[in-house]
Parts: structure tokens; C-alpha cells; sequence
């Protein structure tokens, strides 16, 4: 990842706290690689501990290739006089703040605002990016689903990019005269330190529920993680948070940036009612006016009462700002519907958390409009959070009338492993309504070719994903396409 300017190092360090130096600190700094393998003469190598490897192992062989500088938390056994040396307690967190330094800290110069928590970031993040750039703003998006410059769209590998990339895209989108970022800021990058080194104008609180626990280990870990987040807040940025969620004020309790806050239940600052909500639309009312919506659901009216927040704290007009937000539709995968010659209605989903899937189910069955069917399918993801599994099974049978078990990305996972532990949530008297169907192909036929006209089809837990993650191979696979296979299929039958 190269930038546009060479570095000297020592302009590199000085946000980077208690870095012990071996050598020149004068020289120049061509790149910042982690890929020991992608090392050049003038790169600083960054031996970073992650969760498969540790970089350190790799610091001889970056040596080799002519780094002239190493950042790193142990030094190795061989010094080289010709090499620089930056020793810190750690590499990732100093790696934030270099960067950051490196492409020129592009986030001081943009108006970025993160959004985190359990669900709703991607949708928040997209609809604040597509309300701007309504508004007139050349705008940037850094999300799950996409990665994007204005109508330049780069694909996503991460919820959050590390913090080279994250800097450099960020970089790029200050160069095209981009003014504001929206971003989504997982768990994993606030304590993975990729966030470190940048300056948001503001932060939004969603929710929080039981998620990413293979990686955090405990709730409370992964409750501090997002927390972390509004601690690091200036005070110059706002804190925009969900008070009807339990954990809404403890998010805030040590930020130092201005509070502000959201509702549907209780007095807020921004607060919202639902009116009514339909497969056409939802009507609310939001600080006492009402506006109709194309999105729907009562998991959006919390989406775009944070975005009609966050705008308004940027400066915009409520009037302005609700007229493009009824324009706004919904991201790929998120509650995207689908509908049959025959009126079958199928909506695509990435709800993969017990919490994410409960709220689309419960949104289906306040749209109901008769005695049709309500039939999900839905699998969960391996090498992920195992406990949530029988809790996805048993959610789906609550609100379904038919359920099919399937599988998402299984990975390194035996599918059929992952399927047994979901059949536990399965309450004895929804046996009978409940199919196991592995292939998620077969399951998405199987769904479609057995509905009666009238009904509705979930497909939940990869939404927006394009592939199947199997064994470490991604194979193209989209719930979508096949869907509508199907539904080619009913229609010529």
C-alpha cells in the first residue's frame, strides 16, 4: 500500500507512546506492509500478534527483503545496523497512530462517524451515506456489505479494514473531495486497535445483543469493546445512543463527547413512533412529525430515528433531512423482498444473530395479513459463535409455520455437526414442522416450489454475501439468484 509521498520515520512516531528506538530515526519510510512476503527496500515491516500468527516469526525474512524499518513488541535475536527498529508495547496500537501519520490523517480533515453495536450498523452506515449524497455531499462508506467512494465501489473483506487500509481508503476518499465518511466500527477493530489514530466527528449506538462470543469469550468483554469505542470519543464529536436498549447509558458513561439519544418508548431526543407498517411501507412520526418510509419494519424505525439523529447533530435541517430519508431503501440483504407471479413473498435477510432474527420474524408476523404461511430457512456459520445456535433454531420455530435448517458458511466445520447443535433449540412440539435440508440450495427450492400463493418466505443469515464459505474455499452461491430461480420455476409450471 503505497502513499502518494515518501515518509521520514520520525514524523511517523509522534503519537506513538513510549517507542524504544535501535538506529536512525531520519530515514524514509516507503510503505507500511503486515505481509512479510510483500516487503520492499524502504518498507516498515509491522510484526503484528494475530489470532492465527505472530509476525514476529516473519521479522528475519522482512530483514531480507530490504525493510528499513521494523515496528515490533520483542526484538529479535539478530540486529542489523542497516535496519531501524521501533519496540513497543504494542504493534497494533502504534500501527493505528503510524498510519494514520503515514497517509496524512485523512479523518481530520473529513467528517467521520462510526457506527457500532450487535445489528443495524450496515443499515445505519448506508442510509446515512445515501441521505448525504442526497443532501449534496461527496461522501465515503466503509461497511460488511461494500466499501465505497461515491459511485466507486470497492469490494469489503472486513467489517473494519486494519488500520493501513482503513488510512489509505480514507486517504483516497479525501483525495476525490470526499466531506463525510460513515463507517461501521465492529467489536473486533476497537480492540484489534484498527480504529487507533483516527478522529471521529461522532459515534452512534444501535444495540447490543449475544454475538462474536468465539472471539470475545465473555458477554461483558464484548460489551467493553463497544464501549471502547465512546470512551476514545473527543470531546469535540457527539455520542448518539439507543436508550431503549439496557446498555445504551452504560456505552456513554466515560465518553467525553456530547451525549444525545434515541427512542421509541421514552423521552429522548430524538423521538419516534410507529404508526402503522406494511409490505409497502412504514408511517412514523419522529419529534412530532410524520413522514411515510419505503423501509419497514420496527428494527428500521430505530435505523432511521439514529440517522435522523446523527444528521440533525451534523448540522442538517429536520425538513430537508426527512424528505430524502422517505426516499432511502434498504441495503442488499437487508430485508430485501422478493415476489412470486403468484404473490409468494420472499425476503432475503443477514439476520445471523437470535436478537437480528427475532426482530424480522416479528416484523413478518405484525405484517400478516390472513392465514398465509410464514416459512424460514436458516442456518448458522462455523468456527463462529457456537451458543447462539440452538437459540436461532428455536426463534425460528416461535414465529414459523414451517422451518428448514440449512446451511450458511459452514467453513471448517462439519455442516451436519453445526445442524445437530441447532436441532437442540427445536421445542418437541415443532418436530414436526421442522426439516433438516444440508445443501442450502436444495433448502431454498425445497421452501419456494412447496409454498402456497400468499405465503412468506425467510431466508435469513447471509443476505448481502454472494458465496459459501466451505472448507476455505468461496464458492459464488446467492440466496437471492437461486430464489429467483424458483421463482422462474413456479412461474413456468
Amino acid at each position: 500500500m503505497e502513499s502518494n509521498q515518501d515518509k521520514i520515520l520520525s514524523s511517523l512516531l509522534d503519537e506513538v507512546r513510549g517507542a524504544r528506538i535501535t538506529g536512525p530515526s531520519n530515514i524514509t519510510v516507503k510503505n507500511i506492509i503486515l505481509d512479510s512476503r510483500k516487503v520492499l527496500p524502504g518498507s516498515l515491516f509491522v510484526a503484528l500478534r494475530g489470532t492465527q500468527t505472530d509476525g514476529h516469526q516473519f521479522i528475519e525474512t522482512a530483514t531480507g527483503l530490504g525493510a528499513s524499518a521494523i515496528l515490533c513488541e520483542e526484538l529479535p535475536a539478530n540486529i542489523y545496523e542497516s535496519t531501524t527498529y521501533i519496540q513497543v508495547a504494542d504493534s497494533a496500537e502504534a500501527m493505528g497512530y503510524i498510519a494514520a501519520a503515514f497517509y496524512g490523517q485523512p479523518s481530520k480533515s473529513l467528517t467521520l462517524v462510526g457506527v457500532t453495536g450487535t445489528n443495524g450498523k450496515t443499515s445505519v452506515a448506508t442510509f446515512l451515506f445515501q441521505l448525504f449524497r442526497a443532501l449534496g455531499y461527496r461522501c465515503g462508506l466503509l461497511s460488511t456489505v461494500q466499501n465505497q467512494i461515491e459511485d466507486e465501489v470497492i469490494v469489503s473483506t472486513h467489517t473494519t479494514p486494519d488500520s493501513i487500509a482503513l488510512n489509505q481508503l480514507l486517504a483516497q476518499m479525501l483525495a476525490k473531495n470526499c466531506t463525510h465518511v460513515f463507517m461501521e466500527v465492529s467489536s473486533h477493530s476497537v480492540v484489534q486497535h484498527r480504529i487507533t489514530g483516527l478522529q471521529f466527528a461522532g459515534g452512534i449506538f444501535t444495540n447490543i445483543t449475544h454475538d462474536h462470543l468465539d472471539f470475545h469469550k465473555t458477554f461483558d468483554n464484548y460489551i467493553k469493546a463497544k464501549k471502547g469505542f465512546f470512551d476514545a470519543l473527543p470531546k469535540t464529536a457527539f455520542a448518539l445512543v439507543n436508550i431503549d436498549d439496557r446498555r445504551g447509558a452504560v456505552m456513554v458513561q466515560n465518553t467525553q463527547a456530547r451525549v444525545e439519544t434515541y427512542s421509541l418508548q421514552t423521552l429522548a431526543t430524538f423521538k419516534g413512533k410507529v404508526i402503522s407498517d406494511t409490505l409497502a411501507g412504514m408511517h412514523m412520526e419522529i419529534n412530532q412529525q410524520e413522514v411515510w418510509f419505503r423501509v419497514i419494519g420496527r428494527f428500521n424505525a430505530y435505523n432511521l430515528l439514529s440517522v435522523y439523529g446523527a444528521a440533525l447533530l451534523l448540522g442538517e435541517k429536520a425538513d430537508s433531512v426527512l424528505t430524502e430519508l422517505s426516499n432511502l431503501k434498504s441495503p442488499p440483504g437487508r430485508f430485501e423482498q422478493f415476489h412470486s407471479s403468484d404473490h409468494i413473498v420472499g425476503i432475503v435477510d443477514y439476520a445471523h444473530t437470535p436478537d437480528a432474527l427475532e426482530n424480522v420474524l416479528e416484523t413478518i408476523t405484525h405484517l400478516r395479513s390472513g392465514n398465509e404461511k410464514v416459512i424460514t430457512l436458516v442456518g448458522c456459520g462455523g468456527n463462529r459463535d457456537a451458543e447462539k445456535r440452538p437459540k436461532m433454531a428455536a426463534i425460528a420455530c416461535k414465529y414459523s409455520n414451517e422451518v428448514i435448517l440449512t446451511s450458511d458458511n459452514p467453513r471448517f466445520e462439519d455442516p451436519m455437526d453445526i445442524l445437530e447443535q441447532m436441532k437442540k433449540g427445536v421445542p418437541p412440539l415443532d418436530y414436526k414442522k421442522t426439516k433438516v435440508v444440508p445443501d442450502r440450495r436444495e433448502a431454498i427450492f425445497k421452501a419456494g416450489l412447496e409454498a402456497n400463493p400468499g405465503d412468506i418466505i425467510l431466508i435469513a443469515g447471509k443476505g448481502h454475501e454472494n458465496y459459501q464459505d466451505i472448507k476455505g474455499v468461496k464458492t459464488h452461491f446467492d440466496d437471492k439468484e437461486v430464489l429467483s430461480e424458483v421463482f422462474e420455476k413456479r412461474r413456468s409450471n
